[in-house]
Parts: C-alpha cells; sequence; structure tokens
C-alpha cells in the first residue's frame, strides 16, 4: 500500500495511554550466525532509537569473529535453537523441536551451552525456537536446563513454572508469498487490533510488545517499514524493554 493509514495504531496507542496500559517495546531478529552488512544496518537502526535489539543466533553455526561483533554492538544475543534444522514429520509444519525426537532436548541444552562459551555474560537465557514452534515437553524442561525465557510469536499462552514467556507479535515479512513486506495496513491494523485488546483487558497488557525481523533477508520495503513502526510505537508512548541477566 503507498499511503498505508497509521491513524489505527495511533488510535490504539492513545487508548493504551488512557487504559494505563502502554506497552513496553522490545525487538527480536532472528537467524544470525555471522557478521554481514545486514547486520550494520540493523545495528545503525537500533542506535537510531536506542533500542538494543536481541539477536536470535543458530548456535551450530555461530561464528567467533559474530562474538566479537557483538562486544561493541547494540546487540543482546539470545539462543535460536540449535542448528536450525528441520525435523518436522510428514503434513507437519517446519519445526526443529516440535516434532517428538530423542534429541531435542540435548540439542536445546548444547545450545545454551554453547553459546556460553562464545558470548559469555552478554548472553541471556532466553530459548527462540526456529519457526517459532516448539513442544510442550521441551518447553517444561527448559528451566532445568538453564534457560529463564521462552519467546515465540503471538499472545503468550499459559506460564511454565521458572519460565517467562517474552513473546513476538508483529512479522513484517510475507513468508508464504513474496518474501517482502506483507501488506502495510494489515501490518498496521493488526497490530492496533492487538493493543486494543490490551487496553480493554482482553490480551495480557503485562507483556512487552515485539518486533520481529530477519535481517539476512530484508529488503528496501521491509527496512522502511521497520523504521517507521518503531518511531510510530515510540512517539506514541511505548517505552524500550531488553532482557536483563
Amino acid at each position: 500500500m503507498a499511503n498505508p493509514d497509521w491513524t489505527p495504531l495511533r488510535n490504539a496507542l492513545r487508548d493504551c495511554r488512557a487504559a494505563n496500559t502502554m506497552p513496553t517495546l522490545w525487538w527480536r531478529d532472528d537467524d544470525a550466525v555471522a557478521p554481514t552488512r545486514a547486520l550494520d544496518q540493523l545495528c545503525a537502526l537500533t542506535e537510531t532509537f536506542h533500542l538494543s535489539v536481541h539477536l536470535a543466533i543458530i548456535p551450530a553455526l555461530a561464528t567467533d569473529a559474530l562474538a566479537a561483533y557483538c562486544v561493541d554492538a547494540p546487540l543482546i544475543p539470545v539462543v535460536h535453537g540449535w542448528a536450525h534444522t528441520d525435523h518436522s514429520a510428514a503434513h507437519d509444519k517446519k519445526n526443529e523441536f516440535l516434532t517428538p525426537r530423542p534429541d531435542a532436548k540435548r540439542d536445546a541444552a548444547r545450545g545454551l551451552t554453547h553459546m556460553r562459551s562464545l558470548f559469555g555474560q552478554t548472553l541471556r537465557p532466553m530459548f527462540v525456537p526456529p519457526w517459532n514452534r516448539i513442544s510442550a515437553q521441551v518447553t517444561t524442561a527448559l528451566p532445568d536446563m538453564g534457560y529463564t525465557t521462552l519467546s515465540t510469536f503471538g499472545p503468550r499462552g499459559a506460564a511454565v513454572p521458572g519460565l517467562t514467556r517474552i513473546n513476538t507479535h508483529v512479522d513484517p515479512i510475507h513468508w508464504k508469498g513474496t518474501r517482502s513486506l506483507v501488506d502495510t495496513q494489515t501490518l498496521i491494523d493488526d497490530a492496533a487490533a492487538h493493543l486494543r485488546q490490551r487496553s480493554t483487558g482482553a490480551a495480557d497488557a503485562s507483556e512487552p510488545f515485539g518486533l520481529l525481523t530477519h535481517h539476512l533477508v530484508h529488503d528496501a520495503a521491509i527496512w522502511a517499514f521497520a523504521e517507521t513502526f518503531l518511531t510510530e510505537m515510540l512517539t506514541g508512548g511505548a517505552t524500550p524493554w531488553q532482557m536483563e541477566t
């Protein structure tokens, strides 16, 4: 859409202010493995907003160069599964940790161990399952592995003892179509609808509101949307959130 109408989002943020449910805003970016020009662009954008990116890094593919890059960058490393390998059964959606398999828990555990060896104290013990899919069996085992947080997509579900859920809610990529930007008005309207649910008590207003990006596959339209969306959210009253140690 050439000239999308941001009024629905602005009005939803206004309603959140009135209801004292103004969201905190966080940003997760998936699939990092190494420094790239796209990662440079991501860092430049996040510095503009003073909003750190939670960088979901694939442990089995992560490089020492990425660990060095993150030291002075506005990036918060988190664990993105193990190898981003599809283990889905026939007719299942792609997943690494949803379809039952004997080594799923082992892979989740070694993801955290390996990432700690690379990133040290900068790592946050957040588990981000590839394709945002994970079984209940793996989920309930995460706290014993050392994870404190699970992040997928959509409003968070029921709590798991010892595990905080912090999901993302806006994904601008048209994965099943053009792989460019989803219709901008649809993104705006969907985000506004979710925020209105928070202001009326129909959705969890305490959960940080998350933007999900994938810097390695962005085109100009996706970059532009991310910048405008973040501007609208922050000027509308949302405050930055980042995971603490």
